[in-house]
């Protein structure tokens, strides 16, 4: 057989209905309006992240992966005036979600190393990473997590959670007094309460049953603060100690939106409706507006974003590197922001700081349109539906009826609308009969002065004149003509690509570990990328599934198998493109 060696050279032109991809440049003058000085403060081991200043703002605690014994985070203490790094937790076992108490002489961390079989877990991870069958990076519900409080003075630690479950996710309050942390024991202490459906799903998700928890720094006093369905989790105190913002998922953990809370009440409030993953938010010490999270831009893509501590105001972005920037973090002055960040170009994350412009926080979020208000509003526009709809209205029952329902049907669905496509006449008409079919109803508006709630998506995406695709076999090269030889997947970076090698990776699905199938029966894990080297490589790989596998199997493969979840997956494994 002869060997050659296949390289492609792409330029990509999309014209995107509503988003358009940001320049180097763009990125960086956008950021500057709000960050300057950006720095990397940690660089050893695999990853390092959840940096939290003390209360002087002279120290940072954190957890990082860097110790060769032990694969997962332990706690480190960084003095920012002299860099000096010192290792708190116990070296063996889990650690996460770490804080310095008010006082300064002792920390606060989640850790597993009371589990007997803590030492057990860390050799076969170590081993799984030595095959190279490391798990894809995802965060771990351990049940033997406690929240330990160290003293940096005397070295010892104490337990101060002492229950089955989860209890993590800990901040002291300014004042050192109490510890709002997450916590999903009630899923094992009163799993005979729950539903076997409720069950099963708390087996498949634990954090399902995660609710937010106080008590006293001693451990003592523990009250149940939320009881919402879904993961309430990552709280922290306001600077006055009188509020306290998280996150919370939906029932799936596909979704989370940003919550405050007023303790003395328990008063909660939404703050934002984005339909993203939105979480790890954070107060500015001003009290006037917080900073998280959110994949609102791309699955994938977390960048910061600002809101107003009342909500009123839709957010306002903050970061605009591709990739994850998340967990960030004020100094106690305001001046300062760190966050945890892959904008190194590693495949890890690293925490950042920079000098924090709160001047020009509260201009831009002032200048932020009212939150479910948007210029292209169907309410702002006189949108119309017909007399006859309209008089239909004012006659519907307060009853089922079916002459109503025939009515609202034959208008919906009548030639008048002209199908009602997202973004049409016809259904922005549709929507404003249904607003006034609520106002009629004496339906009160739920979040703004009318009932509509924009939001922006991908309308559609044609192709540019200006996509090019060049094959190089053995130094000859072919142009191919595009819809005839190649045709761009609508969801393709903007922009010029360079040439790469190929590697072809089957039919480029991977499957974690422990899927549960319809027999209830865990399954191992499945890749395509087994011994594959695909970073910085275009991914060629086979569409649909494997055809001579069980109907189980198959089942499972249907998940993993579509063209988008192939591509994000070669995307995260470092692969410059993917090649169907």
């Amino acid at each position: 057989m002869r060997a050659f060696s296949l390289h492609l050279s792409l330029v990509l032109s999309l014209n995107l209905a509503v988003f358009a991809e940001d320049t180097a440049d763009d990125a960086v003058k956008n950021e500057e309006r709000l960050l300057s000085s950006v720095r990397q403060l940690t660089f050893a081991g695999k990853r390092a992240g959840e940096g939290y200043f003390s209360a002087d703002g002279k120290k940072m605690i954190f957890q990082s992966e860097r110790s060769k014994e032990n694969p997962f985070f332990q706690i480190y203490l960084l003095d920012l005036e002299t860099g000096d790094t010192q290792r708190i937790s116990p070296g063996h076992g889990k650690t996460t979600c770490a804080w310095i108490h008010p006082s300064g002489k002792k920390v606060m961390f989640a850790s597993t190393h009371s589990d007997p079989d803590s030492q057990k877990k860390q050799a076969e991870e170590l081993k799984r990473r030595a095959e190279g069958t490391e798990k894809r990076y995802s965060w771990d519900y351990d049940p033997f997590y406690e929240i330990y409080e160290y003293d940096l003075e005397t070295k010892k630690s104490r337990n101060l959670s002492r229950t089955v479950g989860y209890d993590a996710e800990g901040a002291y309050s300014p004042d050192g007094s109490k510890i709002v942390f997450g916590s999903n024991r009630l899923g094992y202490s009163e799993a005979e309460g729950l539903s076997e459906k409720d069950r099963d799903w708390f087996k498949l998700n634990p954090s399902f049953l995660m609710d937010l928890f106080i008590m006293d720094s001693d451990g003592s006093n523990v009250e149940r603060l939320t009881s919402k369905e879904g993961y309430d989790g990552g709280p922290f105190f306001d600077a006055g100690g009188k509020n306290i913002c998280w996150r919370r998922f939906n029932r799936e953990g596909d979704q989370a939106e940003i919550f405050t809370m007023e303790l003395a009440g328990k008063k909660e409030r939404q703050l934002t409706d984005l339909g993203a993953m939105s979480w790890a938010p954070y107060f500015h010490p001003s009290g006037d507006y917080l900073i998280f999270a959110t994949n609102l831009n791309g699955f994938a893509n977390f960048e910061l974003y600002l809101v107003d501590a009342a909500g009123e105001k839709e957010p306002v972005r903050v970061t605009w590197v591709d990739g994850f920037d998340g967990l960030p973090a004020f100094s106690p002055d305001g001046n300062r922001l760190s966050w945890t960040s892959k904008r190194s170009g590693l495949s890890g994350s690293q925490i950042f700081m920079a000098q924090w412009n709160h001047e020009g926080a509260l201009d831009l979020l002032a200048e932020a349109p009212i939150r479910g208000a948007a210029p292209d509003s169907p309410g702002s526009q006189d949108l119309e539906p017909s007399p006859e709809a309209l008089q239909g209205l004012t006659s519907t029952n307060a009853k089922v009826d079916k002459d109503d329902l025939r009515h609202h049907v034959e208008y919906l669905a009548g030639p008048d609308l002209e199908g009602r496509m997202t973004g049409t006449p016809g259904e922005k008409t549709a929507t404003a009969y249904v607003g006034k079919a609520f106002e009629l109803f004496g339906l009160k508006p739920f979040l703004a002065d009318d009932y509509f709630h924009p939001f922006e998506f991908t309308a559609g995406v044609d192709l540019g004149e200006k996509n090019k695709l060049t094959l190089t076999i053995g130094g000859e090269k072919t142009e191919l003509k595009v819809n005839e030889d190649w045709k761009p997947l609508s969801f393709s970076q903007l922009g010029e690509i360079t040439a790469e090698e190929i590697v072809f990776a089957g039919y480029g699905i991977e499957i974690p570990k422990g899927q549960v199938g319809a027999d209830g029966k865990k399954s191992g894990m499945y890749s395509s990328y087994y011994h594959l080297a695909v970073k910085d490589k275009w991914v060629l790989v086979l569409r649909f599934m494997p055809e001579n596998v069980s109907a189980e199997r198959r089942r499972q493969f249907a998940r993993y198998s579509s063209m988008r979840y192939k591509a994000m997956t070669a995307r995260q494994k470092g692969a410059k493109g993917i090649i169907f």
